[in-house]
């Protein structure tokens, strides 16, 4: 298995796709396994329209005070806190917000928080701050088009809309929310699709030098294996 240790080449890994397509367990895993940091854009993401949320600027039926969450932004801080099993939990202003920032009203009022260009811009360069240095693996809609064009490994995650709403059905049915209904689900990513794909800055799109991926039928360890068998030809290009 490679590691950061085996070659002295730390390089830049952007993972873009779209919501619940399993882009943050693949990269979380694979920074865990070559000694990366990883970076959670979706995260911060989420904290900003938690943020908005919290503060009265934005309802969980996506109307949003959109001056107000750009006013905002100078107050917003959000760091991320590594955990003894490996995962990371997200900050914002200091608080540990982890688990409301998954919550399913913060998945209603995401992608429009998202596509207001300002939150764009700002939060773009804080994850340009985070991985000035390389070695890290960030994954997002725009980190290979935009946030990181120069990145020397680029992948584009993709999975029918049933099988990734399924995925995260299963994901808060396991956390024990119970209150969540599959249609629900499914009509959130629906639309979470639609505003990535189409709003003005930064839409998700695959970088023309991006590896695709389907990992619709892929198991956990094959995408691990996949995804480091990737990692692993470009840092050995790299050093020839």
């Amino acid at each position: 298995m490679t590691t950061s240790t085996d070659s002295g080449k730390r390089i830049v890994v952007a993972i873009d796709g779209f919501s619940s397509s399993g882009k943050s367990t693949m990269a979380r895993r694979l920074a865990a396994s070559v000694g990366y940091r990883y970076i959670d854009s979706g995260a911060m993401y989420r904290a900003v329209a938690l943020y908005a949320l919290e503060h009265g600027m934005a309802t969980e039926g996506g109307e949003l005070q959109r001056e107000a969450i750009v006013a905002s932004l100078p107050q917003i801080k959000i760091d991320f806190k590594p955990q003894p099993d490996g995962t990371q939990h997200t900050l914002l202003n200091g608080a540990d917000v982890e688990t409301e920032i998954r919550q399913l009203r913060v998945s209603q009022v995401v992608s429009p928080v998202a596509a207001i260009p300002q939150v764009r811009r700002a939060l773009v360069s804080m994850q340009q701050a985070l991985g000035r240095d390389n070695g890290i693996v960030m994954d997002g809609r725009d980190i290979g088009t935009t946030v990181f064009p120069d990145a020397e490994l680029k992948i584009y995650v993709d999975a029918s809309a049933q099988t990734r709403a399924m995925r995260r059905y299963n994901e808060l049915r396991a956390k024990g929310d119970t209150s969540v209904q599959y249609d629900d689900i499914l009509a959130n990513v629906m639309e979470r699709d639609r505003i990535d794909r189409t709003r003005a800055e930064s839409p998700l799109r695959r970088a023309d030098d991006a590896i695709s991926l389907d990992n619709s039928e892929m198991t956990l360890e094959e995408q691990d294996a996949w995804l480091l068998s990737r990692f692993d030809e470009v840092t050995r290009k790299g050093e020839q």
